[in-house]
């Protein structure tokens, strides 16, 4: 049908064409004359020849040649072209018949006659029919030419008649059709005559020039393709619009000169109603008419084939138009159809399911939205076919396709949320269901049992128990089989696991309730005994056993249980809960809750991170995405991003995983935090880079690129919300063990949460330790090159300098300087806290450098006159002293300790690397007096190179310092007046032990209690580990160097090679001596040299 309309169009166009080129055609043929007035204007105007309009007696076109004396003297072209176009002006009928020539010779001599008559027959261009001559009326010339005229008759070729009177002319010709030289009453004006001639051929040469142009421009209409697009097609409709107003314009032009050049013709009718026009102005009146007709005829049909042209433009360019807005509307439905098609009816979790229903509950007003713009694309379509447009074959196809795309959306979209819901609905069953009996099991644990002692509060329990299973028919869920039939379409192998778990849980609480309920049955049905609750005996423990080993070794054959080679934690979960008692069964069913949200949590968290990868991260390489970032944010993804792509891949590839192996044995979990905890340092890579990109997106947050990949992803919450996700989640680790923790006491795993929980605190300090650390500014060394950062933290400080030998305090300093701290493990650093400016992490604080003291040269003196805050941090002998007041006494005591482990240790390192020079300069049959001490293992994780490389050249080049393993005392130095006022000093550079051998460091050791300055792992199953700043008590000494000593913060006790004791405590001010009868070693040793002598100048300290 539609290819008939098509072809109908064509046919009709092309009709009309053709009868416009006819119309056109005819104009050119007949008005292509010879020759026009305009081009012999001056040879008409010499009058030797005219045509006068006058017709003979069978309609003869009289042509008239006057008496013009200068005759013979035409030169023959002109004579010719007079002829030729005088000729042409009558019609071709009238020329057909021939014409009658009258010559006017009656002053002219008959030579002149002859000549004229020669030359006529040998030029004349058309039919003569007769050559009527006057001859010359004077008497010799008369009979000259009665005489010669005989002779010479046969010579002109032609039929000549020699007249001698006008009278005689009238026989041949009608006085009417003669002008007034002739004898006649014809008007004749020769001007007259030129300019109605030269009128009707430029009229008719106008119409000659619109007809070529009307051909010509309907020729290119005829040929136009149609375009292939709307810009293009509304572009050549303008053009062809623009073409045909010019050619109207034209038209009206021409049509408007034809209707002067009626009205010029008819003007003698108009002045005399009588008056009779000649055969030539009734021609001339005729041709005009005939022009006007054509131009007339020609217009109609040149509107009707534009009409036929303009309605194929508009219909290709409506065409264009719905085709367009097809190509914009199909993609978008195929996305929408994909995106609706990528939900998930089936959710594991409630959250799950509310999630993928609020998403698709987005998507659905967008979506519908997109249906309406297809289904009005559809009914304009539509539109289209009714008002008969050519394409209709094309047209349909596409509305029908548009609207079963909408049905299948619209369809897909009422299926997932249908499903969604039922399956949001079965979620909410089964969270009721659990929530009941996780309440059920919360009662159960929570009934105090000494009130079911009685027989009232037994029966008030029991009354309690009844109407919370009263509750059981609201909450619960009855019949497996039913659910599943009911919930079928969305339950995958998850949830139909979860349903089982549903259901074995209320099984297993149900039978509690009926064990607890026939329990308190019998206590109520009889009066019971109150029971007086009785204090157990204290436990001797034998020094020989080792707690510490019992639970090591049982969490080991735990482990081997549990965790065998290619098996995962899980098994024999479900066998080793069955024996727990009731309220460790209440612990492990939180202890599960909360392995739930951490997995839970995982997942997501893995999602978002993948989420901003792809929607974010991976647009920025998109070259269509190109033009969308600014300048700015180019080539900086990784500033933007961080390690964000290797913290996503760790947590999916690793680490996600593992920690779904421990879902039902959550108190192991602590395991993989360990096994994982140099995996989760990236995180202070993130957090450090936080600032950075935290100030790039405060410089592009508004841009178009973040727009359009936020609208893409149809997030609620811009990127920066998402950029924080890894900050929030390594803080997120450390509640979630600690909850673990909590409930989790006893069991098989607690020193590992333990342990993971502390190294994860551990990497959060770290990480907030080195957000303090990337902001100082003016240090112009390498800060990696001092160490570990151990702490930091802010105090007040008062400095103290000697100038020559008199000690002299600072008068400026009364008013304290506010310095933050940081302590690393070979230098203590004094920086400004400067103002924060800015916003999120832009508010930072930032450190100006101030000064820096070398922990080779630094001594501490815990307890300063006057506040039990402030400590003294000195070097070279007193030469500067800091006197530093924490905030609080915890504060300072963390610190105090901190700085002694680090000085304990750099003394350590003298220590070996003096017996170490002992041992290479002694003989082979050294004594074992000249043997270095035996340490433990825990000094191994010391960094015991480095402090050897960094001490060795002081060993040789001080004095003062680590004495030579050939003295067998130490000489303790005289102390100033001073020095002998502070207590508790110590520093690295002072050894407050003799170099005596192992057996005279024993006999100096004796029972009491101590504070421990360095940290000892255990070397074997019997052995304690003590950590710096634990008291411990030494009980007594064992065989082969051993003591007995107990940690009295932690009640563990153990043994520790007396080797080690006097590297490891200090006397506590309740204790005895450490030192032998000569004296005591606890007093300050202050005035000791260090083992350095590097040291920052006292003036470059600054407030």
């Amino acid at each position: 049908m539609a290819l008939n309309r098509v072809s109908q169009l064509c046919h009709e166009i092309t009709r009309l064409w053709l009868q416009l080129k006819m119309i056109t055609d005819d104009i050119l043929q007949k008005e292509d004359g010879p020759l026009l007035a305009a081009q012999i204007g001056s040879e008409l105007q010499k009058q030797f020849a005219i045509l006068p309009g006058g017709r003979g007696i069978n309609g003869h076109p009289v042509i008239f040649l006057p008496d013009f004396p200068a005759f013979s003297e035409l030169p023959e072209e002109e004579l010719q072209n007079v002829l030729r176009y005088l000729t042409s002006v009558p019609s071709t009928t009238a020329s057909e018949v021939g014409f009658i020539l009258i010559i006017d010779r009656r002053l002219d001599r008959w030579a002149a006659v002859r000549a004229t008559l020669l030359r006529i027959a040998g030029s004349f261009p058309a039919n003569l029919h007769l050559v009527l001559v006057l001859r010359p009326t004077t008497l010799l010339q008369r009979t000259l030419s009665d005489i010669l005229f005989k002779y010479n008759r046969d010579e002109f070729k032609m039929k000549v008649v020699m007249l001698s009177t006008v009278t005689e002319l009238h026989a041949y010709i009608d006085p009417g059709q003669l002008t007034t030289d002739l004898g006649g009453t014809q008007e004749y004006h020769h001007d007259s005559w030129i300019s109605h001639r030269t009128a009707i051929e430029a009229f008719a040469l106008m119409v000659k020039t619109v007809a070529q142009t009307l051909q010509a421009f309907g020729t290119e209409l005829a040929e136009t393709e149609l375009p292939n697009d709307a810009e293009a097609t509304v572009e050549l409709l303008q053009e062809h619009t623009l073409k045909k107003d010019t050619m109207k314009t034209d038209l009206k032009v021409a049509l408007s000169q034809g209707g002067r050049l009626l009205a010029c013709i008819n003007e003698p009718l108009q002045a005399d109603a009588e008056y009779n026009m000649t055969q030539d102005e009734m021609e001339n009146l005729a041709t005009v008419q005939r022009l006007m007709g054509q131009l007339d005829e020609t217009e109609t049909a040149f509107d009707d084939f534009w009409e036929r042209h303009r309605t194929k433009l508009e219909q290709c360019l409506q065409l264009r138009h719905f085709e367009k807005h097809f190509r914009e509307v199909r993609p978008q439905l195929d996305v929408m159809y994909e995106r609706l098609s990528g939900f998930s009816e089936i959710s594991i979790s409630p959250a799950h399911a509310e999630h993928v229903l609020r998403e698709l509950s987005s998507h659905e007003e967008r979506a519908y939205e997109l249906i309406d713009l297809a289904l009005s694309l559809a009914n304009e379509g539509d539109r289209l076919i009714e008002n008969s447009h050519y394409a209709e074959d094309s047209i349909r196809p596409k509305c029908t396709e548009l609207r079963g795309v909408c049905e299948e959306i619209s369809s897909t979209l009422r299926s997932k949320k249908s499903l969604l819901l039922r399956a949001l609905e079965l979620h909410h069953s089964l969270e009721k269901a659990f929530q009941w009996c996780e309440e059920g099991i919360f009662l159960l644990a929570n009934q105090p049992v000494d009130r079911c002692q009685s027989q009232d509060g037994a029966e008030a329990a029991l009354q309690e128990l009844e109407r919370y299973l009263d509750t059981a028919a609201l909450h619960t869920i009855t019949d497996h089989g039913a659910i599943c039939c009911q919930y079928e379409a969305v339950l995958n192998p998850q949830l139909r696991d979860h349903i089982d778990k549903v259901f074995q849980k209320q099984s297993s609480v149900q039978e509690m309730f009926e064990k607890r309920r026939v329990s308190l049955k019998k206590l109520a049905a009889k009066q019971t005994r109150p029971v007086q609750p009785v204090a157990p005996r204290p436990e001797v423990k034998s020094p020989l056993s080792s707690p510490n080993l019992q639970r090591k070794d049982r969490r080991f054959s735990a482990d081997s249980a549990l965790c065998k080679k290619g098996e995962s934690p899980v098994h024999n979960g479900s066998t080793r809960h069955a024996s727990l008692s009731e309220e460790e069964e209440n612990l492990a069913v939180l202890r599960r809750h909360v392995m739930n949200e951490l997995l839970e949590t995982e997942r997501a968290y893995v999602e978002e991170l993948l989420c901003v990868l792809e929607g974010y991260a991976a647009e920025m390489d998109n070259p269509a995405m190109a033009h969308l970032i600014p300048s700015t944010l180019q080539s900086k993804k990784d500033i933007l991003f961080g390690n964000m792509p290797e913290i996503y891949q760790f947590h999916k590839r690793t680490f996600l995983k593992e920690l779904e192996a421990y879902t039902d044995c959550p108190e192991l979990v602590g395991r993989c935090f360990l096994e994982r905890m140099k995996d989760l340092q990236i995180y202070e890579a993130y957090c450090q880079n936080k600032p950075r990109s935290e100030s790039l997106w405060r410089q592009c947050s508004d841009c178009a690129f973040f727009q359009e990949c936020q609208k893409k992803l149809e997030h609620k919450l811009g990127l920066d919300s998402y950029l924080l996700k890894p900050v929030q989640r390594i803080t997120k680790y450390q509640l979630l063990l600690k909850e673990l923790l909590k409930y989790s006491k006893g069991c098989d795993g607690a020193d590992d949460l333990q342990e993971a929980l502390s190294s994860i605190l551990g990497i959060l300090k770290a990480v907030n330790d080195s957000m303090h650390l990337i902001a100082i500014t003016g240090y112009e060394g390498n800060l990696s090159e001092l160490g570990r950062l151990l702490m930091q933290g802010s105090f007040s400080v008062w400095t103290e300098h000697k100038k020559g030998h008199a000690k002299v305090k600072d008068l400026a300093r009364f008013k304290p300087m506010q310095r933050h701290l940081f302590l690393h493990e070979k230098a203590l650093l004094f920086c400004k806290r400067r103002e924060e400016n800015g916003e999120g992490y832009e508010k930072a604080p930032s450190y100006s450098f101030k000064h820096l003291l070398r922990m080779s040269a630094v001594g501490i003196t815990e307890n300063a006159k006057g506040d039990n805050k402030k400590f003294e941090i000195w070097c070279n002998s007193r030469e500067e002293v800091f006197i530093v007041q924490a905030p609080t006494t915890d504060i300072k005591t963390a610190w105090v300790n901190e700085i002694r482990k680090v000085l304990t240790q750099q003394l350590k390192a003298c220590r070996d690397a003096k017996q170490q020079k002992s041992s290479d300069s002694a003989s082979p049959n050294a004594t074992s007096n000249n043997t270095s001490v035996s340490l433990s293992p825990f000094r191994q994780k010391n960094q015991k190179k480095q402090d050897e490389k960094k001490l060795e050249p002081n060993l040789t080049s001080e004095a003062n310092s680590c004495p030579s393993p050939k003295q067998k005392g130490w000489n303790k130095p005289s102390l100033s007046a001073d020095a002998s006022e502070e207590i508790d000093g110590f520093s690295s550079g002072e050894d407050p032990m003799n170099s005596d051998t192992e057996d005279d460091v024993v006999k100096k050791l004796a029972p009491g209690k101590y504070t421990v300055v360095a940290d000892c792992e255990k070397a074997g199953p019997q052995e304690l580990s003590v950590k710096s700043g634990d008291m411990v008590q030494l009980i007594r000494e064992g065989e082969e160097g051993q003591w007995f000593v107990k940690n009295l913060r932690s009640g563990r006790d153990g043994w520790v090679a007396a080797a080690n004791l006097l590297s490891l405590i200090s006397e506590s001010k309740s204790s005895q001596s450490l030192s032998s009868s000569d004296g005591s070693v606890s007093g300050n040793l202050s005035t000791s040299s260090s083992c350095s002598e590097t040291y920052t100048s006292f003036s470059d300290i600054k407030p």
